[in-house]
C-alpha cells in the first residue's frame, strides 16, 4: 500500500476531528543493577541504557546522548523518506548521520563554565537520488527539516515540567 493511501484517511480524520491528532507518548526509565545503568521502556520495546564510559559507565550500552542523537537520526531519516514518497521525489536511499559534541567536565560538575549537554549537533543526509533534480532535493530538504518532529523539538524546545515523588516506603 502506498503512503498516500495509508495517510489519506488519517489526514481526513485529523481535519474533521483535530483532537484525534493529539497524542501523548510515554517512556519510563527504571532502576538498573548499578548506579550507572537503567532500562528504558517505550511501551513496545525495552532498551538498556548506561552512563557513558567517560563519566563512569561501562560503555557497553547506549548512553542517553546516544539515545537522543539516535532519536534525531531516526526521525530525520524516516521523515525524509516519507517526504520523498509523498512529494514524488525519486530517492533510492537516505542515510542520516548525527554527531553531537559534549564536554563531559560539565556533566561531572568539575568545570563550572563547561556546559552540561550538547554544545553542537550536526546532522548529515546522504541521499542517493540520481534521477532527482536540484529543485526536488531542495524541496525534500525543506520538507524534511519542517516536519521532523525531533529536529523541530530541539530547535524550538517545549516547556518541560518536572515532578518528584517519594516511593511508598518513604516515611
Amino acid at each position: 500500500m502506498e503512503l498516500r493511501e495509508i495517510q489519506g484517511p488519517i489526514k481526513e480524520r485529523y481535519r474533521a476531528e483535530p483532537d484525534a491528532a493529539l497524542i501523548t507518548l510515554t517512556v519510563e526509565a527504571r532502576h538498573g543493577e548499578t548506579a550507572t545503568a537503567c532500562s528504558v521502556d517505550i511501551g513496545r520495546a525495552v532498551y538498556e541504557a548506561q552512563a557513558h564510559a567517560g563519566v563512569g559507565g561501562a560503555g557497553t550500552a547506549a548512553c542517553s546522548g546516544d539515545l537522543l542523537l539516535g532519536a534525531l537520526a531516526a526521525c530525520a531519516q524516516i521523515t525524509c523518506q516519507m517526504v520523498a514518497e509523498a512529494s514524488g521525489v525519486p530517492v533510492e536511499c537516505v542515510d542520516v548521520t548525527v554527531e553531537g559534541d559534549l564536554d563531559l567536565r560539565g556533566t561531572l560538575g568539575i568545570a563550572r563554565k563547561a556546559p552540561v549537554g550538547f554544545a553542537a549537533i550536526r546532522t548529515r543526509f546522504d541521499i542517493t537520488a540520481p534521477d532527482a533534480t536540484d529543485e526536488q532535493i531542495e524541496r525534500l530538504r525543506r520538507g524534511t527539516e519542517a516536519y521532523c518532529t525531533v529536529l523541530q523539538t530541539l530547535l524550538h524546545p517545549p516547556v518541560i515540567e518536572t515532578a518528584w515523588s517519594r516511593g511508598s516506603d518513604a516515611g
